[in-house]
């Protein structure tokens, strides 16, 4: 007797392929399903590598993604960041930087660097040395500017009253009296004289 599976389970029926075998022709083997080829993906980028800040670089330490120093202390210019953490500090740097607005960062950054440099050159003053010495120089020019000033006015006062004295003149000296030129008319014969020595020739 035979007995018949039944199927109990929803999986699709599987596709059954006949053998061409001669000698076994009911033999049959289920069709094996081949996987579809997919095509060859193209490599990863090659990951960008950051080189850290000045700031870091100098401080040693791990550059992160969104660091406070990056922005301003490039690694081409590590000198920047040598000078300003000689005198200020990297944290008060980084404090500084932290509770001002973005903005302001960049102007803040070159105001702390020419502070450094001052502070360097002159201990004592610092930039304060540098501002009474342009704010000497300034008072020098303006002196020299009202100089100029008063002697502009100087030359054009005289050249006003020069003009004045020369009209003065002017006025005062008599003026010309023209007389009237006396023509000689002796070269001018009337028709009286140019008729009496020529007589008619017939009487």
């Amino acid at each position: 007797m035979a007995y018949v599976a039944k199927c109990t389970n929803n999986s699709p029926p599987t596709p059954i392929s006949f053998n061409n075998n001669p000698n076994n022709p009911l033999s049959f083997s289920p069709m094996s399903s081949s996987p579809p080829t997919s095509q060859p993906s193209s490599p990863p980028p090659p990951p960008v590598v950051l080189s850290p800040c000045a700031a870091c670089k100098i401080l040693r330490r791990r550059c992160v993604e969104k660091c406070v120093l990056a922005p301003y202390f490039p690694p081409t210019d590590p000198l920047k960041f040598t000078i300003a953490h000689r005198v200020f500090g990297a944290s008060n740097i980084i404090k500084f930087l932290q509770e001002l607005p973005e903005c302001q960062r960049t102007d803040a950054v070159s105001s702390m660097v020419y502070e450094a440099n001052a502070r360097l050159r002159d201990p004592v003053y610092g930039s304060a040395g540098a501002i009474c010495q342009l704010q000497k120089q300034v008072s020098e020019l303006q002196a020299q500017l009202a100089k100029a000033r008063a002697e502009v006015a100087n030359m054009q006062q005289q050249q006003a009253n020069l003009l004045a004295l020369i009209c003065m003149e002017m006025r005062q000296s008599p003026e010309p009296v023209w007389q009237p030129q006396l023509v000689d008319t002796t070269c001018f014969l009337d028709d009286a004289t140019l008729s009496s020595p020529w007589e008619p020739l017939w009487t």
